[in-house]
């Protein structure tokens, strides 16, 4: 037997451990090692940086809504309303969504979508992009209530609707050079709306809020008031603007000008009445407008006023004393020399009085009166009414024309002033002085804002000498005078033609300004009407013949719809003194 064997076994039994094994020691001390890391990092983020754990939670439950604040309307004087914001909806997209479902997504509903939108699928899948950390892309601005309702009929993952509100001009291309339009974003880009863009876009209301994990409002953290957007109300009368656009448009039409323009002002307080301006462009639907008819031609153009300026020689040889309602001018039957140039008339008018000057449109007569007086004298007139100054009417862009100031005045130089040569002016300042003419004399700065309380204005001429001015203007319209498209049935008006040719790089060339300013009615003067036609083509380009039955037509409506009676039979101006033969 085996038996000596036994105690081997035994005593391997019995034999215990006394070193821990290096496996089990990796385990352990990698162990702690790994719950020491977490509990340091736990203190870390608890006790040194707990703000970027609250920031992390923000950013998963914290939401900031707005209540949008909708763009203030502007009215007309009469309350019509010129431009109004309608609520629209945009269409935008969540990329991380839309590529994530997009193998759910029917071929046929992601063709309609693109359809709708006017794209092919390809540039919507590019538009999206393959990119599923992007969270927003818009798909289309202001979209139609029908677009809309198409769409989310699709139910396409991702594809969400943003509420906007968009600029909606009821008038269209009537007011636009007035009133501009606004982008995408419903900021003001041009004319009223970019310059009082502040005062017409209000600040929305703001809530703080936390959100569940469904997405559901649970806590209201904060919340701030909105400023209300204010509403902008015009001196402009939609009724008189419309009428003023298409008298001007159908000229430059008819006559094939390049542009055109009329400015309408109360003689009262000098608000502007209307201010139109052709070519136009729809501000409601501006593809493929060329910027350039973006323009207010009104305030930006200037040219040189013609013949529309000579009252001011004439009131200016009144003023000073160096002529009077009965001076008689010899203009010859011929051109004259003056500071070694020619000046000369259409026709030989031989001796007229200051009327017949007017009638006539004299450049001879206005270049004796202009030289008869003192140079600084004769300049004061045309500073005081305004010209080579700003309107006062505060649009940007406004451009206030050019009398250059020299040390020593030949006499050519101010025989061309005189009849409206070497000088520029816009059609808003030729407004303004034909309104201070109307006024009696009392110049008031324009504006393009209805007031409640008359403006403060400055006397430039007196009393009389504007009143015997009216009278001859209305002689300009009369029989014999160069204006007599320009008469208004029923009523007395009065006015000048102005024809001046446009100075180019190599001096004047063929192309001409129309023109005519005048005032009406002349029994009590209401309204000052400035019509400009650029650049005429044809046979017609005189004043008389382009510009003057705008004139008519403009200032005929324009009287009826301020509800002012005829006075055609009206005999409280007495007409002014004459020369027999004197036109």
């Amino acid at each position: 037997m085996k038996k000596p064997a036994a105690p081997k076994k035994q005593a391997k039994k019995n034999q215990q451990p006394t070193v821990i094994s290096w496996r089990f020691a990796f385990v352990i001390v990698s162990l702690f090692a790994v719950f020491g890391g977490l509990i340091i990092r736990a203190a870390y983020l608890q006790v040194l940086e707990p703000e970027m754990l609250l920031e992390q939670g923000d950013m998963r439950t914290l939401r900031v809504k707005s209540d949008a604040a909708m763009r203030g309307m502007i009215l007309d004087r009469n309350g019509e309303e010129l431009a109004v914001s309608v609520p629209v909806q945009s269409i935008w997209a969540d990329p991380q969504l839309v590529i994530r479902n997009r193998h759910k997504i029917d071929e046929r509903r992601w063709h309609a979508l693109a359809d709708m939108l006017q794209i092919s699928p390809q540039q919507l899948s590019d538009k999206i992009g393959a990119d599923d950390s992007k969270r927003f892309v818009y798909l289309q601005r202001q979209a139609s209530p029908a677009t809309v309702d198409y769409i989310k009929q699709l139910k396409i993952p991702g594809i969400a609707f943003q509420q906007e509100s968009r600029r909606y001009y009821p008038a269209g291309e009537v007011t636009a050079h007035l009133l501009g339009f606004t982008n995408v974003d419903d900021q003001g880009m041009e004319g009223i709306e970019r310059q009082f863009n502040d005062v017409l876009t209000g600040k929305p209301a703001l809530k703080t809020i936390r959100k569940d994990a469904k997405g559901r409002e649970i806590e209201v953290l904060s919340q701030t008031d909105g400023q209300a957007s204010n509403n902008i109300q015009l001196s402009i009368d939609q009724r008189i603007q419309a009428v003023a656009y298409r008298e001007l448009k159908k000229a430059v039409m008819q006559f094939g000008a390049t542009s055109g323009s009329v400015v309408v002002v109360d003689v009262h307080n000098g608000e502007v009445l209307a201010l139109a301006n052709a070519p136009s462009y729809n501000p409601n639907n501006r593809k493929n407008t060329d910027s350039n008819r973006y323009r207010n031609r009104a305030i930006t153009d200037t040219f040189e006023p013609g013949s529309t300026i000579k009252p001011l020689p004439v009131l200016a040889a009144l003023e000073n004393g160096t002529a009077t309602m009965d001076t008689v001018i010899s203009t010859g039957y011929g051109p004259v020399r003056i500071g070694g140039r020619l000046v000369r008339d259409i026709n030989g008018y031989g001796d007229l009085d200051l009327t017949g000057i007017m009638r006539k449109s004299s450049n001879i007569g206005v270049t004796r009166l202009a030289l008869g007086l003192p140079t600084d004298k004769f300049l004061d007139m045309y500073y005081k009414m305004g010209v080579g100054s700003e309107t006062g009417l505060g649009l940007t862009g406004e451009t206030p024309g050019v009398l250059r100031e020299q040390r020593r005045w030949g006499e050519h130089a101010l025989a061309t002033i005189s009849f409206g040569y070497s000088f520029t002016v816009n059609a808003v300042q030729l407004a303004r002085i034909y309104a201070t003419i109307a006024n009696g004399g009392v110049s008031y700065p324009l504006s393009i804002f209805k007031s409640h309380k008359k403006p403060l204005g400055e006397r430039v001429v007196s009393e009389e000498h504007a009143d015997n001015m009216v009278a001859m203007l209305e002689a300009v319209v009369g029989p014999g005078g160069s204006a007599k498209k320009a008469a208004v049935p029923g009523y007395r008006v009065g006015g000048k033609t102005g024809t001046a040719k446009k100075a180019g790089i190599r001096g004047y060339s063929d192309d001409y300004i129309g023109s005519f300013a005048g005032i009406a009615p002349i029994s009590n003067p209401r309204i000052a009407v400035v019509v400009i036609i650029n650049e005429p083509s044809g046979d017609y380009y005189y004043g008389g013949e382009v510009a003057a039955p705008v004139f008519s037509a403009v200032s005929g409506a324009a009287l009826q719809l301020l509800n002012i009676a005829p006075d055609a039979n009206d005999s409280r101006i007495t007409k002014v003194s004459g020369v027999p033969n004197a036109g």
